[in-house]
């Protein structure tokens, strides 16, 4: 590493910020105008990992960021190369992921005039980026990618991106990196104010029928031991988010699984049924809450988030407190006298009835092989691996069926729900977590958008595992058009449209076909013990549906089950 105040080039004082950063890894394509920020690259010891398309830069920079816990970097050229971050970015800005994207841009002189490969990135990108910037004096560069780290993982973390016209990174600068960041305008509150914690306290206290109900902002905020330990000490049930998976442990026998669209019943009559709903880092999105007016109608609402902005938005709060899901928790801790848990028996009681009475089911093998089977054999293979998914049935079926121990050990896209963000968030989780077992868990339509990673994966040798559940179909679209339009499959059907055995080998990856149930567990051991990428082509019933499973814009206790019958 060069040593501060000596003169460099703007792109030498890119990487010379990305190392002060602790920066590892970066995700990235390259093109004209970064061609001497890759030169700086190619003399330096940072880890550049060459995707093959854009929007894959910044998924796996989201993967490897939720898998760490740290920043992710990505970085692509200007015009179309930019624009195709765009996706990923505003994944990682529905779901609250700390990313930075480094974006080259054409020379300053050139702005504004339709120069070629030429494209507003920042007005692009001002409504799903935390904040952005165009840097226009090469001078600002150590103190833009500071504050750009500093803003993307404090308060709600979230993307920041940083627009690079081409003089600036070979303009001449006087190196030296900031030791602070002073943003008057930005200053996260992440202790929750006394009184209102001593609200809470006494609420919880009152409680008969209480239930904690988590989100991602756990996993942001490092907050799961807390959780634990906080829901143990008052005896409350604990329903977690589909990005708050892992944020709790799932075989605790305070869990009551996912609630919502397709979460458990029990997690549905627990909220419907709850005099105190204790919601922490959870917006609210409405695949959780269904019909808003009839939502939680017996509880007073308790709502921790460090984001204002979220308090009230969709569901009236009784008592907020705003500030950081760890502290608050740990705050609440001290200030809640413990429960015992004879004293919550009738409340736990009656959510163990509902568990026996609707557990999540599926009929067997008769009907073709299972997705659900499948995931329960991946979990019975590794029961600590990091799971990663992509977007539709297979998506619920994974946070339905794996039992998760670990925070971030589920990867998903949630608030987008960006069909293709698996593969390439996988290979970010890989390089992140290179000793732990990566699976994606994919549909065959998923699977396509972004297949063309298996590159990457090959010649980085990053052996993640793909188990693609085959059906044949774009499979949650055509649940909807066999329930509600009458099995009008109207270009949902992708049957027989790819050999992905034939398409991994192609790339040099292993490809496994598999069609019978005797043959998962092989085939998953063939897998696990390659060392190579996989991908597993899992033959399973077409017309297979995710249950239970509520029609959008309904109570979410009118629960649909769509079990398939013998």
């Amino acid at each position: 590493m060069s040593e501060n105040n000596n003169k460099m080039t703007g792109a030498r004082a890119i990487i010379e910020c990305l190392y002060e950063e602790n920066v590892e890894v970066i995700f990235g394509y390259p093109g004209g105008v970064l061609l001497h920020i890759y030169d700086e690259i190619y003399k330096s010891d940072l880890r550049h990992i060459l995707v093959r398309h854009e929007q894959a830069a910044a998924h796996a920079a989201e993967g490897y960021a939720r898998a760490t816990g740290k920043v992710g970097v990505c970085l692509a050229t200007s015009g179309p190369g930019a624009t195709n971050l765009v996706t990923g970015i505003a994944n990682a800005y529905m779901d609250s992921i700390p990313m930075v994207a480094l974006t080259g841009q054409v020379p300053s002189s050139m702005i504004g005039n339709d120069a070629f490969q030429e494209a507003n990135i920042t007005g692009i990108t001002m409504p799903i980026t935390k904040h952005n910037y165009l840097v226009q004096d090469a001078k600002d560069l150590p103190r833009i990618i500071k504050e750009a780290f500093h803003i993307a993982s404090t308060g709600r973390p979230g993307p920041v991106l940083i627009d690079l016209p081409k003089d600036i990174t070979t303009e001449e600068i006087e190196f030296s990196y900031p030791d602070k960041v002073d943003l008057k305008g930005y200053k996260p509150t992440y202790k929750g104010n006394l009184q209102q914690v001593k609200r809470a306290a006494s609420a919880i206290e009152k409680a008969h029928q209480p239930l904690i109900y988590a989100g991602g902002g756990i996993l942001g905020s490092n907050a799961s031991e807390e959780l634990l330990q906080f829901a143990e000490h008052i005896q409350t049930p604990v329903t977690t988010t589909l990005t708050g998976i892992g944020g709790f442990p799932t075989q605790h026998p305070l869990y009551v699984g996912m609630p919502g669209m397709h979460g458990t019943k029990y997690a549905n009559y627990a909220i419907q049924e709850c005099d105190l709903l204790i919601a922490v880092g959870a917006r609210f999105d409405d695949r959780v809450t269904g019909k808003l007016a009839s939502f939680a109608p017996n509880a007073k609402i308790l709502h921790i988030d460090i984001d204002p902005a979220e308090i009230s938005k969709n569901i009236k709060v009784d008592i907020p407190i705003v500030g950081d899901a760890k502290n608050i928790l740990a705050s609440l801790y001290k200030y809640v006298k413990p429960v015992e848990k004879e004293n919550r028996k009738e409340w736990l009681d009656r959510i163990e009835g509902w568990k026996k009475s609707y557990p999540l089911h599926y009929v067997g093998e008769q009907d073709g092989l299972k997705p659900q089977y499948i995931i329960e054999q991946i979990y019975e293979a590794c029961k600590d691996a990091i799971i990663v998914t992509e977007v539709g049935q297979h998506q619920m079926w994974a946070a339905q069926y794996y039992k998760f121990s670990q925070p971030r050990s589920f990867i998903t896209s949630g608030g987008l729900g960006t069909m293709g963000y698996g593969y390439p968030a996988s290979i970010g989780a890989k390089v992140g977590k290179p000793d732990r077992v990566v699976f994606n868990i994919a549909g065959d339509g998923s699977f396509q958008m972004n297949s063309q990673e298996i590159a990457t994966a090959v010649q980085n040798d990053i052996p993640v595992i793909v188990a693609i559940m085959n059906n044949g179909y774009l499979g949650m679209v055509r649940q909807w058009q066999e329930l509600f339009f009458e099995k009008r499959y109207s270009h949902t059907c992708i049957r027989d449209s790819v050999d992905f055995v034939k398409l991994a080998e192609a790339y040099g990856a292993v490809g496994i076909r598999v069609e019978k149930t005797s043959e998962v567990k092989p085939a998953l051991e063939k897998a696990m013990g390659s060392g190579k990428p996989v991908i597993i082509d899992f033959i399973v019933e077409c017309e297979e549906n995710v249950s239970p499973m509520v029609p959008a814009g309904a109570p979410i206790n009118e629960i649909l089950d769509l079990e398939r019958k013998e």
